[in-house]
């Protein structure tokens, strides 16, 4: 029961966060759907390797090591409630296309769990000092930065001479038809052109810095800072999953970290759509350098806290980014963004619930 509700919740993971460092290259046009997808399940394979040697810290913080007693962490019906609550609260996130944080869903899941398992001996103080602090300061510093930091990048990619390119889309309109006569109605075709720089079409640079093509060097750029989140986001999370496998002590901490980074894999793969379409066009419109800027903000500020072995969530970050960009362009869609506010707030209620609930059931 460890083992599969260790391997649901990585599953949930992946279609729900897997995308998240590479909707700013679906959502600008730099990449389309399955090319970001593809980069994005590479990557973050990739970081689930890098677990293997840096994620120390996060497997004991997710442990629920010092948060309830030994002997309760020593129950497989302990971290099976909780990987079961963690899951369930994604897996309804992701189908109702919402990117929801699995660290909250995890917390709420060991919170509940441990209220039913512990009872008074829950220790509520630990709670506030490794999670909630980090996860509280981390998006308000996200959106600070990218704030902050895009009105300077802006600036100095005009001082280098560096313009925007506008795009212009091109179609046929069939203004007429006639009943009975094909012929006459494709005469009545008419070239339309129409100035725009919508989601339909990809904005571009142009100029150059030091002879290299200001378009292909900032491609490029976008690219390896998404595959920078992705992987930043695969060493945050493999560990704290594989954390439940090894408090239900089922497999050793090597192979609970692959098994759980294949299953974020696979689980992005499949299931991934509703959210990337939720992350690249619903919460601001971004061209490729507001998406550069974002993804490194995203990246350094993910990174930085897996080494000091600090729970922050991938998803509050790279969406305060986004929406941080947005509110310095005055492109950000507000009505998304307090949908997923909300979300945000009920996930550690749902996962506590269900973290309970599923307590109730198997610790009997």
């Amino acid at each position: 029961m460890v083992f599969i509700a260790g391997l649901l919740l990585a599953y949930a993971n992946g279609a729900n966060d897997n995308f998240k460092g590479v909707a700013t290259l679906f959502g600008s046009g730099t990449a389309r759907y399955r090319g970001a997808l593809v980069w994005a399940t590479v990557t973050t394979l990739a970081g689930s390797a890098v677990a293997l040697v840096l994620a120390n810290g996060l497997l004991a913080a997710f442990s629920g090591k010092g948060l309830v007693p030994p002997g309760v962490i020593a129950s497989p019906a302990f971290p099976a409630s909780v990987g079961l609550a963690a899951g369930g609260t994604v897996l309804l996130a992701t189908r109702l296309g919402f990117p929801f944080s699995t660290t909250h869903a995890l917390i709420g899941g060991l919170v509940g769990a441990g209220l039913v398992a512990a009872g008074d001996l829950l220790n509520l103080g630990s709670l506030t000092d490794k999670f909630l602090v980090p996860l509280l300061v981390s998006p308000l510093l996200a959106m600070a930065l990218a704030v902050t930091l895009y009105p300077l990048v802006r600036r100095a990619r005009r001082r280098l001479g560096v313009t925007h390119e506008t795009c212009i889309c091109v179609g046929q309109d069939v203004v007429a038809t006639l009943p009975g006569n094909p012929g006459a109605a494709a005469a009545l075709q008419s070239v339309s052109l129409t100035l725009d720089e919508s989601a339909n079409c990809k904005v571009r640079y142009q100029g150059a810095v030091m002879g290299i093509s200001v378009g292909r060097l900032l491609d490029g750029l976008h690219y390896l800072s998404a595959g920078a989140v992705c992987c930043a986001r695969g060493l945050n999370d493999t560990p704290k999953i594989a954390a439940l496998l090894l408090a239900g002590g089922t497999i050793d901490a090597d192979m609970a970290l692959i098994a759980v980074g294949v299953l974020m894999a696979v689980g992005g793969l499949i299931s991934a759509r509703r959210v990337a379409e939720k992350m690249s066009h619903d919460i601001a419109e971004i061209n490729p350098g507001q998406g550069l800027t974002a993804n490194l903000i995203t990246s350094s500020l993910v990174i930085f806290a897996s080494k000091l072995g600090v729970p922050v969530s991938t998803t509050h970050v790279s969406c305060s980014a986004l929406f941080g960009i947005g509110a310095s362009t005055h492109r950000a869609h507000w009505g998304v963004i307090g949908q997923i506010a909300l979300a945000w707030l009920i996930t550690l209620p749902t996962g506590a619930l269900l973290g309970a609930g599923a307590m109730a059931v198997l610790g009997r």
